[in-house]
């Protein structure tokens, strides 16, 4: 067993979210600002159909606002007159209807345009941020990976990605949409009369007061709630790999009470987090209702006791048909206000993901400043000499910055550590002051007890971890010199944990080398001796295998991984208790 392992052994129940979990938030952060700018950033690109989605929310408030004033004009000048006189022409009426009709389609079709257009321009960003988030993985070193579970890793991929989807494609466009409604229906309600407007103007003042207050704790607790659901995930996942562990030592109860601390841990916080949040929609809606009867009020009593109506059109009486415009324009000022309110969650949410998702891309790749490639080669007149062909024989390509000279080595397989010292931890080492060699040819077996630095060494070689003193040799080469890619290609490595794919059987043995034919990769399951048990598969080398192989034996499955790593016939073979669930018949 590795003694990274023994470092963070996986167990049954984990009974902490660590440095990471929820426990460990502090107070809510301002909102980061270069979050913001990033994540405006991936909307660059789309610049032209913003501007068209912009136009369409500028036509869609421009049409709201005129459809309510035009009512306005309706009752003074078609319904009120046709009173007084009781006549019976319903023309003019009926064509002012029409008109405002046509106001109202044309906003309904601004709004299904920019529906479209951002459901286009969102679905394309999620695709680019998941790209460069995947890209950047696969540049991590192992270390991130031996720190993280891999519940966590895959909650940037579903939830917090989810989360920017929403942003992106709703909150986004209503909160511009919501700012440019305002000005258009605040500079209507001004057209129609001030005082009435400054009513409006001090009932917001209370609205914002309201959201900021019940807001601002919501939004904390949002984003308390993607941490405690990445740890749930996290703790499902290990959950799932390892039922068969929890089912052997009767775990069960144990297991059930951690995931019920974590589960209660998440309802709790999304529970205080969708009840303000609950709370902060009936509040503006209630506000917004009494500020309606309250215009009513004032605006009937000034249009009945004339008092002198001030708009942007100068003094005049406040009319029947201003009084209903109004209150329809308040209603529209009102709506954005609420709908701002109820995304200020989901803009908190969305930031909380998007940080976390800027922090996997922000961890430092893996570091790589070897040199030295692996080539193919032929030999010359006693001298290596570069081909694109693949001949069989590999050299190492040094290139001298001195004169710009190359130099070619033969590919042999000599390892030789000296001196080496390396420590997971700085304060804990796990190896100190080791030297060894295995010449091309040899077999080196390394017996010890368990943590002792058997799979430490395996990692070494492969640079999966660099040592912190000393130096590793391949070929007489030191192996920081070598490009981790080249270093690699030269190994045949089978892990102590095997990992399939999903894929056929042929296509896992084809891992190892991808230019493999099928009758390369049958002969390294021969060689493997998995050609039998392949063949008995339902539909042998052609089997495609699910979920890492889970129905095939750990035997079985290992056998898989050994032919995978000898189908590239590599100098260097590096077995780490590969053959631990193979009976001793085949395992000889």
């Amino acid at each position: 067993m590795s003694e990274r392992k023994n470092k963070a052994p996986a167990r049954p129940v984990m009974t902490g979210g660590g440095p990471r979990g929820p426990r460990a938030m502090g107070p809510r952060q301002p909102i980061n600002k270069e979050t913001v700018k990033r994540l405006l950033g991936y909307l660059k690109p789309y610049g032209p159909r913003l501007i068209v989605v912009l136009l369409c929310i500028i036509l869609n408030a421009v049409a709201t606002a005129s459809a309510a004033t035009f009512l306005g004009r309706i009752i003074d000048d078609y319904i009120t007159p046709m009173l007084a006189s009781a006549s019976n022409d319903f023309s003019g009426l009926l064509t002012a209807i029409f008109k405002m009709a046509a106001l109202y389609v044309l906003a309904i079709l601004a709004t299904f345009a920019q529906a479209r257009i951002m459901a286009v321009i969102s679905q394309s960003v999620l695709r680019k941020v998941r790209d460069e988030m995947f890209a950047h993985m696969q540049t991590l070193p192992i270390r991130y990976f031996d720190t993280h579970t891999h519940g966590e890793v895959m909650s940037h991929y579903t939830n917090d990605t989810d989360t920017l989807r929403q942003m992106v494609s709703q909150t986004l466009t209503q909160s511009v949409s919501s700012a440019i409604t305002l000005l258009v229906v605040f500079i209507s309600m001004l057209s129609c009369s001030v005082w009435l407007t400054l009513l409006v103007v001090a009932g917001t003042f209370f609205m914002l007061k309201a959201t900021a207050k019940i807001g601002g704790g919501s939004a904390t607790y949002f984003v308390k709630q993607q941490t405690s659901l990445a740890s749930l995930n996290g703790y499902i996942e290990e959950m799932v790999n390892g039922q068969k562990v929890v089912k052997v030592f009767n775990h069960e109860p144990l297991a059930k009470e951690e995931f019920d601390r974590r589960n209660d841990e998440l309802c709790q916080n999304a529970t205080e987090a969708n009840k303000l949040a609950n709370i902060l929609g009936p509040v503006n809606n209630n506000m917004g209702h009494i500020q309606y009867v309250v215009l009513a009020i004032v605006g009937g009593a000034m249009a009945i006791g004339n008092v002198p109506n001030l708009s942007l059109s100068g003094m005049g009486s406040l009319t029947l048909g201003a009084i209903a415009a109004f209150l329809t324009l308040s209603r529209n000022f009102m709506q954005p206000i609420n709908q701002v309110a109820q995304q200020i969650n989901f803009i908190a949410m969305a930031l909380a993901g998007a940080e976390r998702i800027f922090k996997l891309m922000d961890e430092t790749p893996e570091a790589d400043e070897g040199y030295v490639t692996l080539v193919n080669a032929r030999e010359e007149n006693g001298q290596l000499v570069e081909t694109e062909e693949h001949t069989g024989l590999w050299a190492w390509k040094h290139p001298h910055s001195a004169d710009g000279s190359v130099t070619y080595t033969r590919l042999m397989g000599d390892v030789v550590m000296e001196n080496v010292d390396f420590a997971y931890e700085p304060e804990k080492p796990v190896l100190h002051d080791i030297s060894l060699y295995a010449r091309p040819g040899q077999k080196v077996a390394f017996v010890g007890a368990t943590g002792a630095g058997k799979t430490t060494i395996t990692n070494l070689i492969n640079r999966f971890y660099d040592i912190a003193d000393g130096k590793i040799r391949y070929d007489g080469i030191n192996i920081n010199k070598i490009r981790k890619p080249d270093l690699r290609h030269s190994l045949g490595v089978v892990l102590q944990d095997v990992n399939l794919f999903t894929g056929t059987v042929m296509d896992n043995i084809r891992y190892g080398k991808l230019d493999a034919t099928d009758e390369e990769c049958i002969a390294a399951a021969k060689l493997a001796n998995a050609h039998d048990f392949i063949t008995r598969l339902p539909d042998g080398y052609n089997t495609v295998l699910k979920g890492d192989g889970s129905g095939l034996s750990q035997g079985q499955r290992q056998l898989i991984s050994i032919a995978r790593a000898a189908v590239a016939d590599p100098p260097v073979m590096i077995m780490d208790e590969a053959t631990s669930s193979i009976d001793t018949r085949t395992e000889a």
